[in-house]
């Protein structure tokens, strides 16, 4: 195999990792904001942690975070404003990432 060949392998390989890693912190991050929401709509135990599988799985309509907000955001109603939502979906996704690094 060539130097070239191992590289682009190596190369192959990194995306692959970085993309599934991405993927687990936007999966982490869905179930954190689904739990935090939950909290606001009174939610707990087994409620709550429905409520976050929701969530996740709501990341599944379309590409991006999107989707993902107007679930939350149509379902919290007045009790959080657009820029606390967002906030705290960048908040938590930085959360998310530090779990998922703990883990390795």
């Amino acid at each position: 195999m060539s130097t070239f060949e191992d590289r682009e392998n190596a190369f192959e390989t990194k995306y692959a990792h970085d993309a599934e890693m991405q993927f687990k912190a936007e999966a982490r991050r869905n179930k954190l904001l689904g739990l935090w929401a939950a909290g606001l709509m009174g939610k707990s135990g087994d409620d709550a942690e429905a409520y976050a599988k929701d969530v996740v799985k709501s990341d599944f309509e379309e590409a991006g975070d999107e989707d993902v907000y107007r679930k939350v955001a149509g379902d919290l109603g007045d009790r959080a404003d657009e820029a606390t939502i967002r906030a705290q979906m960048a908040s938590l996704m930085t959360e998310a990432k530090a779990q998922l690094m703990e883990e390795i």
